[in-house]
């Protein structure tokens, strides 16, 4: 489910857009105004959130852009192998879900985390 829809000159620096299908994260957005009839171009650099792969990005300035809604929850680890399975603090249901890269030694079983719904994937990004 798409929360709303921005031009490409609006997506600053920290949004979340989707680009081919998976969520990232805009790190620069260089805006080009080309000649007396042309239109601006932006050069969109973005992290994938789930890979943390880099993705560039050229298109028109007046291109719509999706924005996801990244669904920020807390969880505690109940057992760490590839993924994590953690039981929700709220819903209190069992999920399997990623660990990023950046927190993968912090995890333990017992942790509180904070993992982000994103489009219906799931990534463990913070421990509490």
């Amino acid at each position: 489910m798409v929360f709303k829809l921005i031009n490409a000159t609006e997506a600053k620096s920290g949004t979340a857009i989707i680009i081919d299908g998976s969520p990232c994260i805009v790190r620069s957005n260089d805006i080009s105004k080309t000649g007396k009839h042309g239109h601006a171009k932006c050069r969109i650099e973005a992290i994938n959130i789930m890979d943390g792969k880099k993705k560039v990005l050229v298109v028109p300035g007046h291109e719509r852009m999706e924005v996801p809604m990244i669904d920020k929850r807390k969880a505690q680890v109940l057992s760490v192998g590839d993924t994590a399975s953690v039981m929700d603090n709220e819903s209190f249901e069992t999920l399997d879900v990623q660990i990023d890269e950046s927190v993968k030694e912090q995890v333990k079983d017992g942790a509180q985390v904070e993992y982000w719904d994103i489009e219906g994937q799931k990534i463990i990004k913070r421990t509490l």
